[in-house]
């Protein structure tokens, strides 16, 4: 078969129609990487505690007692249990006051913990929770906290579930209707589920929903390298792979965290999500089908048409025959097979290849992905330690770009690993440090790179 790039060599490789795609295509992966932080900040989990409720005829100070507090390296208000109401109320209608048993238990040389004596119960009127970061997320509203806290991860493991179904359905798709439409189609799922999750009504629902949130989210990345890689050829196609997606991907990270500060509301936000989607309507008519697709379709009229087009805006000139007919090609030629997904493991030789590289992915994913999850759990505010997690990896992105440039491979990826398992294992020994928060930071451009 005629090599396609040789075929396209008129359009040369860097011209208005190649900047015209390197930006369209850029633009059509803001929503994908908007969308690929939202697990974090809908399933956020406040501090919270056991609700007292008003009809209950407790002081404050009763109030506020009737929490245990818990000693663990910090003195920190129970999160799942309460004294039991009952034994509070009958000690609160004889008088007594939590500061007066501590002062008359240690007058008597008993321990002054005596409130810790109590019968303890757990949350029988729903929790309280704090308001200081989020105004409401999924976990508070539908109350995922204490036994129903195996929901948290387990919503999380969905959505990633809907991307692992994206990764496999949306080639499979792309190959059989075209890029474009798989691409315009993963987006609109984005927009239409981001706005359907804001009005489920219960977590069954939302789980449900958020599994094609995650399909839409992958979807959309992919079939987005695909065609950029397809149009392109030559040092354009590699500065939008290695350069140009991924960079804009996460600028767009960048814009939930501040996003998220602005709208403290989960229903909200996820309306908020659907936007991105939305302002990509007009990007239809500007991203063409990939020509590689159409020829190796048969849809060899508007393979031509396209490149003929973009030959006119490029202001080259078209040869007369671009590619030629089947019956013209070379004796020796073959028409080229249609592969899949079982092909990557067909052979000796590439199945030591797909499974060294399935086993990087694996792992880079699970540190990456665990390092942001782990986010939660560090101090200070949550929506700048999520902007300075993503900020951090736009340096990391150009530093690969540059390793890939000027280095082998293969050496760029040892290195970079290395330094990032280097930086991993510094966190655990200094987990307590006052700069757990920069040591985090440094190990997410490690990764990243």
């Amino acid at each position: 078969m005629q090599n396609y790039e040789e075929s396209v060599s008129f359009l040369r490789t860097w011209g208005p129609f190649q900047r015209k795609i390197f930006v369209v295509l850029c633009l059509a992966c803001v929503p994908c990487g908007y969308n690929i932080l939202s697990v974090i900040f809908l399933l956020a989990s406040p501090p919270h505690h056991c609700d007292i409720p008003a009809h209950s005829n407790l002081s404050q100070e009763w109030i506020h007692a009737s929490i245990p507090v818990k000693v663990a390296g910090q003195l920190t208000r129970s999160s799942c249990s309460r004294y039991e109401l009952d034994l509070v109320r009958n000690l609160s209608t004889m008088g007594a006051s939590p500061n007066w048993m501590q002062n008359q238990s240690a007058q008597q040389g008993l321990r002054p913990e005596v409130l810790s004596n109590l019968r303890q119960e757990d949350c029988k009127d729903g929790w309280t929770y704090s308001t200081e970061y989020f105004q409401s997320t999924v976990v508070t509203e539908f109350d995922l906290v204490c036994s129903e806290q195996w929901k948290q991860p387990l919503t999380s493991l969905v959505y990633f579930l809907g991307g692992l179904s994206g990764c496999f359905v949306s080639g499979q798709i792309s190959d059989w209707f075209g890029r474009k439409p798989v691409l315009f189609g993963s987006i609109a799922i984005l927009s239409v589920f981001s706005s359907a999750v804001a009005f489920a009504p219960s977590w069954p629902v939302f789980t449900v929903l958020f599994f094609m949130l995650g399909l839409g989210q992958i979807a959309c990345y992919i079939v987005v390298f695909v065609l950029g890689s397809e149009i392109l050829v030559g040092s354009s196609r590699v500065l939008f792979c290695s350069l140009g997606q991924p960079f804009v991907y996460v600028i767009s990270m960048m814009l939930l965290p501040g996003t998220a500060y602005l709208v403290r509301s989960w229903r909200h936000l996820s309306l908020t999500m659907a936007l991105p989607g939305l302002a990509c309507i007009p990007l239809w008519w500007l991203v063409p089908e990939s020509p590689r697709w159409l020829l190796s379709h048969g849809h060899l009229p508007e393979a031509k048409l396209l490149l003929r087009s973009a030959a006119l805006e490029n202001q080259v000139e078209a040869p007369t025959v671009i590619f030629l007919p089947p019956k013209a090609e070379r004796p020796g030629s073959q028409k080229a097979e249609s592969v899949g997904f079982l092909d990557l493991l067909k052979t000796a030789n590439i199945r030591r290849v797909t499974m060294k590289l399935w086993l990087i992915w694996f792992s880079m994913s699970i540190c990456y992905f665990g390092l942001s999850f782990s986010m939660s759990t560090l101090y200070g505010n949550p929506f700048l330690n999520y902007f300075l997690l993503t900020a951090v990896e736009l340096p990391a992105v150009f530093a690969s770009w540059l390793a890939a440039r000027s280095f082998p491979r293969r050496l760029s990826f040892i290195s970079f690993s290395l330094l990032g398992a280097l930086a991993l294992l510094f966190i655990q020994v200094t987990m307590h440090s006052q700069y757990e928060n920069h040591k985090i930071v440094f190990f997410d451009f490690c990764i990243n790179t």
